[in-house]
């Protein structure tokens, strides 16, 4: 057991005033990494907003902010009259210094089986109110036509042929960069793999991984795309259900060594919209390690929080190189562009490579060449600056309309990321039929009961509100209240 150390004394975390690094971000990481080393242990008061600051000789706001966002992720608990403190129910294996990752030796490889993919149909995808689409009307169309144009004008004959099947090697390493600045996934260039889309991302994980004897688990609710790729896979499909907190990862547990792969979107789940917490995660990433089973992190909206800061990855806290990640570029840019990105243990690469090689042999190159410029002149740290503003007036607009035209018939919950709210509507009514209705209407909310492999607990609809501006969002929840009204039963 920990000495607790003597009152007064301010716990030491990197800071450094002169980094450029925001204070927040620096306060934020140092105490977060202190809590995972177990130089921080459970139950240990921290000092007061004030008294850091004073000691850092900085003003208050970012210390709040830091601690407010620490908070948030269930690394520390508030105290009434005593003061902020280690939160208790954080799991032991906080208490033990951190490992470094280490380079895992090559093992025997499990056999896998190639299983065709089941028809999907023909869906919707252009316009129309509550879509899950981005801001297509505010993309910078002509720095990408000129990045495209300058590209296109040039490509050698090395370019026009086959391209490593991993994608283009300068964006592998913008790629990793970013996630290594912007998400804390740890991770180098040989580990990224460029996909076309996360569609394709998540068919090559459950296609290599995925064994006749596996069970593979995914949230219920969850991503449907998602189950259509496990489907397709060798594996057996476990619907897991999610709490407040994220997957249970108890029921997990409980499948036995069976369960070798595990779905999740741990920073804005899909479609409800919790997170999930620090002590769920060490809990994921512990019985991973233990069952050497495999966990998939979907992250693909995880740069848009509003109230918040933006979560780390899961991937970020993973010792036993258990995580295999996976981001896409259709949220923040474009759904057309077809571009996502896989990160994967060193272990798993010459897997995935020649799985890739079956699939499809590589994603094209020249949207490849202009991504990397469009990331390394800096135009997509300025598009999502000015996109998380926009977003965040539309999901304002949405929410003021919400109460004020639907109070009586959208519930809603968990406003704080991404590109859609979910808002539960009253016992007895329909949510397809809502959805069947408000189709012919111009609007297409998606129903929340779809998501459920199993039997839907509550009913709901999933609003998008990306893609619309806030006149057009405030008309479409008029609309959509009235039909809901007209669906209730007497």
């Amino acid at each position: 057991m920990k000495t607790a150390p003597s009152a007064g004394l301010t716990p030491y975390i990197p800071f450094d005033r002169a980094s450029g690094v925001p204070f927040y971000t620096q306060i934020y990481d140092g105490y977060r990494m202190a809590i995972l080393s177990g130089r921080l242990g459970p139950g240990q008061r921290l000092p007061s907003t004030r008294t850091l600051a004073a000691e850092l000789q900085i003003s208050r706001l970012p210390v709040l902010n830091a601690f407010e966002q620490l908070l948030h992720e269930g690394y520390l608990e508030g105290k009434v009259g005593s003061g902020t403190y280690v939160r208790d129910c954080i799991p032991d294996e906080v208490a033990r210094p951190m490992r470094l990752r280490r380079a895992m030796p090559p093992t025997p490889k499990r056999p896998f089986v190639v299983t065709p993919s089941p028809r999907r149909s023909r869906r919707d995808d252009g316009s129309g109110v509550f879509k899950s689409l981005p801001a297509l009307d505010r993309f910078p169309n002509e720095t990408f036509a000129r990045l495209t144009r300058r590209h296109a004008g040039r490509l050698s004959e090395d370019l026009l042929a086959y391209a490593d099947p991993g994608g283009y090697a300068p964006l592998r390493d913008a790629i990793a960069a970013y996630l290594r600045t912007a998400r804390a996934v740890d991770c180098d260039p040989d580990q990224v793999i460029v996909v076309s889309g996360s569609q394709m991302g998540l068919r090559l994980a459950a296609m290599t991984l995925a064994t006749p004897e596996s069970i593979a688990c995914m949230e219920d609710p969850g991503y449907r795309g998602a189950r259509s790729a496990l489907a397709g896979s060798a594996a057996s499909i476990a619907p897991i259900a999610v709490d407040s907190d994220g997957i249970d990862v108890a029921a997990i547990a409980q499948l036995g060594e069976r369960a070798r792969l595990v779905y999740v979107t741990p920073s804005h789940q899909y479609p409800l919209g919790v997170s999930l917490g620090v002590s769920r995660r060490l809990e994921l990433l512990g019985w991973a390690e233990r069952n050497e089973s495999w966990i998939l992190e979907d992250d693909y909206d995880s740069e848009f929080r509003y109230s918040s800061r933006t979560l780390g990855a899961l991937q970020g806290m993973d010792t036993g190189d258990r995580v295999i990640y996976l981001g896409t570029f259709s949220k923040v840019l474009f759904p057309a562009l077809r571009l996502g990105y896989l990160v994967v243990p060193h272990e798993l690469i010459p897997r995935f490579i020649r799985m890739r090689e079956a699939l499809d042999l590589f994603s094209p190159l020249l949207y490849q060449l202009v991504l990397t410029d469009f990331l390394g002149e800096g135009h997509f740290a300025r598009h999502l600056r000015r996109m998380r503003a926009i977003y965040l007036a539309r999901r304002n607009a949405l929410i003021a309309a919400i109460r004020e035209h639907a109070g009586d018939v959208l519930t809603i919950e968990n406003t704080d990321a991404g590109l859609h709210l979910v808002t539960f509507i009253p016992e007895h009514v329909d949510d397809l039929e809502v959805a069947r209705r408000a189709a012919d209407h111009g609007l297409f909310p998606a129903p929340l009961s779809a998501c459920y492999a199993t039997a839907p607990r509550r009913a709901g609809l999933i609003l998008g509100f990306g893609g619309a501006n806030e006149q057009v969002l405030t008309e479409g929840v008029r609309t959509l209240a009235g039909l809901v009204r007209d669906c209730r039963q007497p």
